[in-house]
Order: structure tokens, then sequence, then C-alpha cells
């Protein structure tokens, strides 16, 4: 699929160069900080040097002291405390989290991960019931709960008390809870808006550990948690949520809870762990206890003090995602299939496809397979316990949520943000449900919306490369959403003529500039070992590529990792 290459607009020149100035650095690392907002030099080394003296204080929240007040009742009184949770990777390690901390302060405390297939996402009436047959009190729900108002009507009739913590939009109507965390509130002064559903329960046993005079350096023994549940929620990895997972990262290379470390020694994890580590090797794990087995594997593997015993339970979660990923790659090629084979495809701005027999905990993962070939916005259906169940993933700039609350008529429930959601609607709906869908989006998106695209934050030259560059490009870490890892552009690029093609189609290069022969990087290019013909042809050719270090045998070395060619229009 051929992608726009798009520079970001450079812009603010003046800005770019008092940022030279005032930082003693170039003029592509003043681009790459203007580019994530960094203005001045208080931002700057707010950036570069992440301090947990940056966190703001919880009770900036609304909702909070109000919080910290029912549970301090329950302490008192000895109620019992259930912490509830979504079966995500967010949602577990929000309660694992929560759970850990506080059952060195609550005598009578226990979790509750609702079952994907039986119960749904979010707050469930089961789960209300279980918390009335055992006498638990007080229900902290976490990752969820700020649309269950008729779920916390019935708590409230059974005389069970929510505490909500949630960072999902709100709707128009909030329920009936004894206290709400939600950052995203109308009117809820607290500064940053982006915490990750763990990052709220963080918030919240800082809260505690305050009011108490507690040693805050156990609440940043948590943040392990809580950098993981940022980097898999694909939440912005900007101002606290940066502080929360720079520290996390730190813990997690440095002495990481048993149930990390062991995931980690299972997939022979030897580098350092970064963001992609987590989204890619711990969050799908994590995850696969919820989709195919239970989220409460989960939460028993992250809150386990344990060594062994957490080896033994991140086995069995290995396991489990091993499962998951042969449903994965069978759904997929079933679904891309039906779509290869069907003439309307090419015509549609929207997926829409339904099998009562496809595997419920894949269904989200097959949704962002299918845009990598369909770049479109995409739902995948099932049928689980009697009705439709549905992911939804959308493009990078279309909205999916707004599009699918139009069509809100033909669902029984739905929710989720910008980019993901998830639907509930009855099976006889299900066509109807795709043609005012497909009907909807081709009123809204734009044909630039449905084109993939490549933002290049800088085009440079490849004599400015050096080590000086890649020490300070490191320091721009932890990358995600709204700070991704810098991506630059070079034009009319040879190969030395040592090209050659390795392992699964990838290709490996010595590149350069006519301008200045001498100057020559090592470059890969992961599954574009096709394109090594042009190179062999002497064709000058633009690339948009990442710098990292390579390390061979203890030596260190600067490597450029290809991400697209274009034939180049200057020689």
């Amino acid at each position: 699929m051929e992608k726009q290459w798009r520079i970001i607009e450079p812009g603010g020149s003046a800005i770019s160069k008092e940022l030279q100035e005032q930082l003693h650095v170039d003029r592509i690392v003043a681009r790459l900080l203007k580019h994530r907002q960094i203005l001045d030099y208080d931002a700057a080394k707010k950036f570069f040097r992440p301090e947990l003296n940056q966190l703001h204080d919880p009770f900036l929240m609304k909702g909070m002291r109000v919080a910290i007040d029912r549970i301090n009742t329950a302490i008192t009184k000895n109620e019992k405390v259930l912490i509830f949770g979504d079966y995500d990777v967010d949602g577990t390690t929000a309660v694992s989290l929560v759970y850990s901390f506080f059952k060195d302060h609550i005598q009578n405390i226990d979790y509750y991960i609702p079952d994907r297939y039986l119960e749904g996402y979010g707050i469930s009436f089961k789960g209300i019931d279980f918390a009335t047959e055992n006498n638990f009190a007080l229900i902290i729900a976490l990752d969820c709960g700020i649309k269950a108002i008729d779920k916390i009507d019935y708590a409230n009739q059974k005389n069970v008390d929510f505490i909500i913590c949630d960072h999902h939009l709100p709707g128009s109507d909030l329920p009936k809870a004894v206290a709400i965390l939600d950052q995203k509130q109308e009117d809820c002064p607290y500064p940053y808006k982006e915490l990750s559903g763990a990052g709220i329960g963080f918030k919240l046993i800082q809260a505690f550990s305050l009011d108490k005079n507690l040693a805050l350096e156990n609440c940043y023994n948590y943040l392990d948690l809580v950098v993981v549940s940022i980097a898999a929620d694909i939440v912005p990895i900007t101002g606290e949520n940066r502080v929360m997972a720079h520290y996390g990262l730190e813990q997690i290379n440095a002495n990481p809870r048993p149930g990390i470390k062991a995931l980690l020694n299972i997939n022979q994890q030897k580098n350092p762990a970064n963001i992609s580590t987590l989204v890619f090797t711990l969050g799908p794990r994590i995850n696969a206890a919820g989709r195919i087995e239970h989220g409460s594997k989960a939460v028993e593997l992250l809150s386990c003090e344990d060594d062994a015993l957490a080896t033994e339970f991140a086995s069995a979660i290995n396991d489990t995602n091993t499962q998951r990923k042969d449903l994965d790659m069978g759904t997929t090629t079933e679904a891309l299939s039906i779509l290869d084979n069907d003439i309307l495809t090419a015509t549609k701005k929207t997926t829409v496809l339904f099998n009562e027999n496809w595997h419920k905990g894949v269904i989200g993962i097959v949704a962002s397979r299918l845009i990598e070939k369909y770049y479109r916005p995409t739902i995948i259906l099932t049928e689980s316990d009697g009705k439709v169940s549905g992911s939804a993933r959308s493009v990078r700039e279309y909205d999916i949520y707004s599009a699918i609350e139009k069509c809100a008529d033909l669902l029984e429930q739905f929710g989720g943000h910008k980019f993901a959601a998830g639907l509930t609607l009855k099976k006889e709906n299900v066509k109807a449900f795709q043609d005012k869908f497909e009907s909807v989006v081709a009123e809204s998106i734009t044909s630039d919306q449905l084109t993939p695209k490549i933002e290049i934050d800088v085009e440079i030259e490849l004599h400015e490369i050096s080590d000086k560059l890649l020490r300070i490009l490191k320091q721009f870490a932890p990358h995600g959403p709204e700070n991704m890892s810098p991506v630059f552009c070079a034009r009319a690029l040879f190969d030395m003529g040592w090209g050659q093609v390795f392992g699964n189609n990838h290709l490996k290069l010595e590149l350069f500039q006519k301008s200045n022969p001498n100057i020559r990087f090592q470059a890969i290019a992961f599954d574009k070992g096709d394109y090594i013909t042009f190179f062999q042809r002497k064709t000058p050719m633009d690339i948009i590529f990442k710098i990292q270090e390579n390390e061979f045998k203890g030596v260190s070395t600067i490597q450029l990792v290809i991400e697209d060619f274009r034939i180049s229009e200057k020689n």
C-alpha cells in the first residue's frame, strides 16, 4: 500500500532559532522539540530531565477527597472492599496496582475481573451480585464505570457503594457513585487530562499515602504497572504520563515485580525494555488472559510476590498467548479472503465483517490487521452469548466513535474513543448496521483520511547524523503518542554496491550521498528486499528512516532503520 509522505509543517522558524540559542542545540533537535510543543528552556528541562516532583497533587482531581474519606470509613468500620476492573491490560494492571497497595491497609479486600464472554466490558450486574452475596460494602472500579448509570443505580439499591476511577470520556449524565475520579469531567480542575486507567489508580494510592503521611516511595514502586498500562492503552506519553513512563521503565529494567520479570524471562528479553517491549511483548500476553481464558489470571500474575509462582503463572499466560496468536492469524486469513473475493470491497469506505464463529477475544486484533491492507474504518463482529459483539478500529485521522454513535439506534450498547471502540447489537440488525455505518462514514470521511501517511519530522543530509545527535535522540524516549520516535527523510541516496537481501526478504545497505561520498551509514529495511534492484541499477532513492544504535560484538554503531523508499527526483 503506497503511503503519502508528509513533512511536518516547519513553521515558527523564529521559535526554532530561539530554541537553538537557548539550548545550544542544532536545527534538527530544535525542530524535533518544536514539533513536541517544547518551546522554551523550562519545558525542555522537564522533557529531558523528568522528575517525580513533577507529578501533580492528586487532590486536584475532582472527587478525590470524597474517595479517600470513603476508603478511610471502610477501614475504620472494617468493611469489605472489592477492587473491580476491566479484563484488558489497562484494567488488569490497574486492579493489580490498587489491590496490591491496599491489601496492606484494608483487612477485608479482594478483586474481581468480569468475564469477557459472560459479562462483557465494564461494570456488570453479575459483579454487583457477587459483591452483595459476599457482603462487600464498597467497590472501587478501575478503567470503567463512567457510563454505567443503570449498574450504579442497581448497586445503590443493593447498598453497595462505588468509587469510579475511569479515564474515558463521560456522557451528559453521570452515574450516582459516592465519588467519581475522571480527569475528563468538564468541571475537573486536574491539570493533566491523559491519564490511563492505571494512572488514575496510581493517583488514588498517591492521595491515600499523602492523607496518611505514608512514604511516597512505596507508591512509586507501582510505576512499573503504570507504564505497562500507558504503553498498552496507547495514551499520550507527555507531561505526567512521560514522568511515570520514564520511572516505570527504569524500575522494570532494574527491579521488576516478579510477574513482569517472569514474562520478560520467558520471552528471553535481553536488551533493556522500552515502550515497544511493553506494547509487543508484555501487553499481548497480559491481554491474552482475558481474551482466551479469564482476566483474573493476569491479576494473579501481576500481583504475585513469589518468583517461582510468578514463573508458573507467566508460563501459563504465555501458552495462552500462543493459542491467541493461532486464532488471530486464522481469523485474519478468513477475513482477508472475504474482502479479496468481494467485488464491492474496492468501492467501500468501511470494512464491517460478521462471522458467528469467530473468537470474540481476537476480533480487535483482526480489525487492526485488516487496516494494514485495507486502510479504512473497520469493525469485526462475532456472536457471543446470544448477541453480536464487535470491535472497531479506525484510521489515523478519523473519529470512529462519532460514526458509531450516529448508528446508536441499531445498537444495544457501545463505548470507546476516537480510534477504537466496542459495540453490541442484535443479530437481526447486523445488515442494517453495516449499511448505515458505511453511509455515515462515506458522508464524513475524506480521501486524504483514507490515505495512510508517514509523518516526517525533519529532512536532513547524512553528514548531519553524528554520535552526538544519537545521544540526544536517546533522551527523547520513552516514545509513544505525541512523542513518537523521530522520523527523518534523506534524498538521493545510493548503495556502496554491497547491498544484500537476507532473512525473510529484509534488505541491508550501506548508503551515501554524492555530495559527501565519504559519509556512509549502514541501513536495514525489513520486508523490503524487492527494492534492491533500484540500488543495483544505481537509481537515486529517497528514504524515510529512524536513527538507532546497533550493537554487535560489543561495538556500537549508528544504523538507519528504513520505513519507506521512493525514487528520487533529485540526482
